[in-house]
């Protein structure tokens, strides 16, 4: 359950919602503008904490664990893909995708080895180099996927990972996104409005009214 006080009131977003995803599973949440989509997936990947309840990846509660565990959690375990991909604008492509393994105690040398293969895997082995200001939008998003499974994490989540860009490059990144996280073997929890990224998911839940429903179908295409 998750909660917000606005100053005047308190808001339930989220409340009795139960969500199990198997391993190498793909969910698509789907649902109306403001229902809470991108705080289920906050609290799914840790960036967040319920007020009441449980999450769990692995069969370990994350909010039992201390802080420093918990982002270790963060970085190793699960992998983000944001609407606007948020790269670090100072580093480059590999500088980028490298990043969580540093943060994971990886030497650079082999965290640019690891991350180079990966972004070759997605395209970009000519542009290894290139600050995020010199790529174009499906580019930026080919490293925010890359970057997301570089630690091999066991959960992607992804929210709207194909809402900013025109549509031949998001299915592009659509593909992409699936392809990666069918050879990592993880799962992959995808917030989206788009019935085309939701039909290509094993399967799909309706968020209404703070709680997961069965199948659904998306707002846009």
């Amino acid at each position: 359950m998750r909660r917000f006080d606005d100053g005047l009131r308190s808001i339930e977003v989220l409340s009795g919602l139960d969500l199990v995803v198997g391993e190498g599973e793909s969910v698509a949440i789907v649902g109306e503008s403001g229902v809470g989509k991108s705080t289920l997936l906050h609290l799914l990947g840790a960036l967040d904490a319920p007020d009441a309840g449980s999450v769990k990846i692995g069969g370990a509660d994350l909010f039992t664990l201390g802080a420093r565990d918990l982002a270790k959690v963060r970085n190793s375990k699960v992998g983000f893909v944001f609407q606007f991909h948020h790269l670090l604008g100072d580093f480059d492509a590999v500088e980028n995708v490298m990043m969580p393994l540093l943060v994971g105690g990886w030497s650079r040398s082999q965290a640019r080895i690891r991350a180079s293969e990966l972004l070759e895997r997605v395209g970009l082995a000519d542009r290894l180099t290139h600050r995020p200001g010199e790529l174009s939008g499906g580019e930026q998003q080919r490293v925010a996927v890359a970057r997301s499974v570089v630690t091999e994490p066991q959960a992607v989540f992804a929210d709207e990972p194909t809402g900013n860009l025109d549509p031949n490059t998001a299915h592009e990144v659509q593909d992409l996104l699936i392809n990666i996280q069918r050879e990592a073997g993880c799962c992959l929890v995808v917030a989206t409005h788009s019935a085309t990224l939701a039909a290509a998911m094993d399967r799909t839940m309706t968020l209404a009214d703070g709680r997961l429903h069965e199948g659904g179908r998306s707002d846009a295409a």
